[in-house]
């Protein structure tokens, strides 16, 4: 019962960071797509350098929601440390997306449109975001580090 009980309480905290955080990954996706097709449809652009535009700007746009509103009651590590940091962990999200969707291609054999969407846009997805929302949560907003006693400091 007790570890159930601390579970809970450990959900019941957790909860308004993810609440947040899924909140900035929306507005990021919403970028990401508007950014896209205005470039695609609205300019002569090569198709590849609209998808990067929508995707850098949606990546700094999560950046800053995550960086002064999700994870605002955190420490503060530096600009281009957090900034760096927030980079890698997209691009390690983004490699366990593009992993599920080569495992259910080229080893599972699953090449359809449904099977490929499942592996990428659902598990893929869900993988990547798991692993942002921990990697972020300890590595490029950590907690504050608690001050040390002046006993602390001497031991």
């Amino acid at each position: 019962m007790r570890l159930a009980t601390a579970l809970y309480r450990r959900l019941l905290r957790l909860l308004p960071e993810l609440a947040r955080f899924g909140t900035v990954g929306a507005a990021g996706y919403v970028t990401q797509v508007v950014v896209t097709n205005l470039l695609w449809w609205g300019t002569e652009l090569p198709t590849l350098v609209g998808q990067g535009a929508g995707t850098l700007l949606a990546t700094l746009v999560a950046f800053l929601g995550n960086r002064f509103w999700t994870f605002g009651h955190r420490a503060r590590t530096g600009l281009m440390r957090e900034y760096a940091r927030f980079f890698v962990m997209n691009g390690i999200g983004i490699a366990l997306q593009l992993g599920c969707v080569g495992v259910a291609v080229y080893v599972l054999g699953f090449s359809g449109p449904l099977a490929t969407n499942i592996a990428g846009n659902i598990i893929g997805v869900g993988l990547g975001t798991l692993f942002r929302f921990w990697s972020y949560r300890t590595w490029v907003f950590p907690e504050h580090s608690p001050v040390p006693t002046p006993q602390e400091e001497h031991a």
